[in-house]
């Protein structure tokens, strides 16, 4: 791929990243009007309506402070070039290929999960800490490792780094 093409792939994951953070803004809103509405107040002492609520408030807000950092993160991202078989690392997009085909893997700081369309090819966002990331970080193109994948392990050869 060229630098072009992760160039949209990184606006992609971007665009994704806000549109999680207007879903989340939503919730949360929702969640605390939830929880600070005199209707949910406990009628008795099995009603766990209000404390249910105050979870579920105190959960998207988490959600809502994890998707924000991520998206500064990739926003505050340097564009870097990985190619010459410099190996990846974090802002490194890698296309892998074992039995099951090729697949996409966008190294980022943050929103590890997000799925972008590219060309025919599904890109996900992966994190240095994660597995696979952890798997891909300091392997140069060309690298065959055994990747993981549920109770199985495939041998999967590194078709690009860029």
């Amino acid at each position: 791929m060229t630098s072009a093409e992760k160039h949209v792939i990184t606006n992609g994951v971007i665009a994704a990243l806000r549109a999680e953070l207007d879903g989340f803004t939503r919730a949360a809103k929702a969640a605390q009007a939830a929880a600070t509405d005199p209707d949910s107040k406990a009628e008795n002492k099995y009603d766990t309506r209000n404390l249910e609520a105050s979870y579920l408030a105190r959960g998207v807000a988490f959600r809502l402070v994890e998707t924000e950092t991520a998206l500064s993160e990739w926003e505050a991202m340097p564009p870097q070039d990985f190619s010459g078989m410099r190996p990846a690392g974090v802002g490194a997009l890698v296309v892998l290929e074992n039995q099951h085909g090729p697949a996409g893997y966008f190294i980022g700081p943050g929103g590890g999960g997000i799925a972008v369309e590219h060309e025919g090819l599904e890109i996900t966002v992966i994190t240095a800490a994660s597995p696979l990331g952890r798997q891909l970080i300091k392997r140069q193109e060309g690298s065959i490792f055994l990747m993981e994948s549920g109770d199985r392990r495939l041998e999967t050869v590194i078709l690009s780094v860029c």
